[in-house]
Parts: structure tokens; C-alpha cells; sequence
């Protein structure tokens, strides 16, 4: 570990995985402050379908990428590294441990390996990739991004139009695909901080769907469809915004818009997340310097207790 290097604990998984449970174990046993690696909880106002910490649990340990934009208002995995970068560094100077808690994986990677030399949108190119998508449909333009770029379609869901759309328009900018530039990035994130990061990653899959279902329905029962009704009267959402795209909130928007009944859209809905956990268990797969844990092993808030405390311990 580089002398005089901030510490910085990352809990990463597939979503429900029981990330947030450990993470507030481990503050009742360490002076820290945890940073959001969330894409969906940036957004104000959507709450219990990010299954958002409470105001009481944030009062007791703070959070920080919580609730910092609107969702009609951009956030990229660019900004989350600024941002989170001068968090780190703020809470290592008040002598606490930053934990990054999340499963947004680009988050990471923007955040500990920088982010790839990107060429720009392309306005021109981008209405035409819109024109065959509405010709075509989404479903067909993800076979085409499979075609060019296998891995890209591996991680992007063939609902996400957006980065289906990024990926189709860096391939047709650069003839190479998204995911061969995005490893050409060379390792700048990180300077001044060593990560450890510990991944729960469960041997029992049908065991992780189960828990995904329950805790939709979990949600459901908080008021999860009058959040969505709230966010529709506000006016100033579309369903094609990032935000609404999250998984439970566009399978409800649906439904509240009468597309499609309520057994379809917890269908859809639960489908949707549990090929979000397929796609993060993937990305893990193939990530670097991460320890991969067993979130339903015996004992495991005591490893992570223990696992912290060594990595916090002074070099001898």
C-alpha cells in the first residue's frame, strides 16, 4: 500500500444482495461515511423504488451521491467520479473511512480507472440510429450491437436504448467497438487512493431471484406505484428519461399509463431486475483486484468487520 494513500472500503454486488445491511453493520463497528455508488439514488424524489436509505438511517451514518439531482437532469459516470472522488478525500480528512456502497459497476470503473477517450455525439448519426429503431425496433438494434460488439450487448439490456444507442454510434464513429476503447483507458482514477473491494456475489441464483421478488413486492406495499403516480403529475418527466427507465419505475409507468395490466408490469418489472443482477454478476466476472464473497455465508459481518480493520491497519 503507497505510504500516505487514502483507504477506501467498496461493497459492490448484484441489487439485493444485502449490500445495505452489511454496510451498516460495519458503521456500527468503524467511524465511516458511505458514499453512493447508485445511478438511481442521485435522483430526488424517487425513494422506495431504489430502495433509498431513510432519513433516520442517513441521519445516524451520512450519505453522500444521495438525492443531488433532479431526475429530468443528467448524471454520468464521468460526474460520479469528480464527485465522489472529492467526497473520498473529504471524509478521509475528518479521519473517517469512505465506503463506497453500490452496484453501478461503470461507476467504479469511471471512478478507480478513469473513463475512455470517447468520441462526441453525433446529432446526425444518432437521429438516423432513431429512425431504424422506430422502423425496427430496440430489441433488433441490440442483435446489431451484438453483432459488432458481443461484450457491450452482454452488459447493456436490450430495453436500455440509450446505451444501446452510445454503443451503435461509437462503433459507426470509430469502426471499433465501445468496449475495446473503454479498456484502452489507462489507469487514472486512482491516484492517492487504495480500494479494497469486495464483491457479494451468491452461489445460489434462484435463491438471489426469490429475494428480487419479494422485495418488489416489498416495495409495492411502501407505495411504490403512488411514487411513480407522483413522478408522472409532475410534468416534467418522459418515460424515455434515464431516470424512468430504472427498473420498477418504467414497468410502472406503463401500467399507470395504461399500457399494460398490473400482472404484466410485476412481470416486467421483476424480469427487468433480475436481468440487472445477470448483468452485474457478468461485470464482476471480470473485474479486477475484487474479492469475491459469499453474501449468505455464516458470519459474514464479522469477515467484513475483521477484512476492514486489517486493510485500515497501519503498514508495519
Amino acid at each position: 500500500m503507497a505510504a500516505g494513500a487514502i483507504r477506501c472500503v467498496c461493497l459492490t454486488g448484484p441489487t439485493a444482495c444485502g449490500k445495505t445491511d452489511l454496510a451498516l453493520d460495519l458503521a456500527r463497528h468503524v467511524p465511516l461515511e458511505v458514499v453512493s455508488m447508485d445511478s438511481a439514488l442521485v435522483y430526488r424524489g424517487m425513494d422506495i423504488g431504489t430502495a433509498k436509505p431513510s432519513p433516520a438511517v442517513r441521519a445516524a451514518v451520512p450519505h453522500h451521491l444521495v438525492d443531488v439531482v433532479e431526475p429530468y437532469e443528467p448524471y454520468s459516470a464521468g460526474r460520479f467520479a469528480r464527485d465522489a472522488r472529492r467526497a473520498i478525500e473529504e471524509i478521509a480528512g475528518r479521519g473517517r473511512l469512505p465506503l463506497l456502497v453500490g452496484g453501478t459497476l461503470l461507476y467504479l470503473r469511471a471512478l478507480r480507472d478513469g473513463l475512455a477517450a470517447l468520441p462526441r455525439a453525433d446529432a446526425a448519426l444518432r437521429a438516423s440510429i432513431e429512425a431504424e429503431a422506430a422502423e425496427r425496433g430496440w430489441e433488433a438494434m441490440h442483435r446489431k450491437l451484438a453483432a459488432v460488439d458481443p461484450d457491450a450487448a452482454l452488459r447493456i439490456s436490450p430495453g436500455d436504448r440509450q446505451r444501446i444507442q452510445r454503443a451503435l454510434e461509437v462503433h459507426a464513429l470509430t469502426a471499433r467497438p465501445i468496449t475495446a476503447l473503454q479498456r484502452e483507458t489507462a489507469p487514472a482514477g486512482a491516484a492517492g487512493i487504495e480500494y479494497l473491494v469486495i464483491a457479494l456475489v451468491p452461489d445460489d441464483r434462484a435463491a438471489l431471484a426469490a429475494r428480487i421478488e419479494r422485495r418488489f413486492d416489498t416495495m409495492v406495499a411502501q407505495g411504490f406505484i403512488k411514487e411513480v403516480e407522483k413522478l408522472r403529475a409532475r410534468g416534467d418527466l418522459r418515460p424515455d428519461m434515464a431516470s424512468m427507465r430504472a427498473v420498477g419505475y418504467r414497468q410502472i409507468w406503463s401500467y399507470l399509463a395504461g399500457e399494460i395490466d398490473w400482472a404484466e408490469a410485476r412481470r416486467r418489472a421483476v424480469a427487468a431486475t433480475r436481468q440487472l443482477a445477470k448483468r452485474q454478476l457478468t461485470w464482476l466476472r471480470s473485474e479486477r483486484d475484487c474479492e469475491r464473497w459469499e453474501p449468505l455465508e455464516p458470519g459474514i459481518a464479522a469477515r467484513l468487520r475483521s477484512r476492514v480493520d486489517a486493510f485500515r491497519a497501519p503498514a508495519p
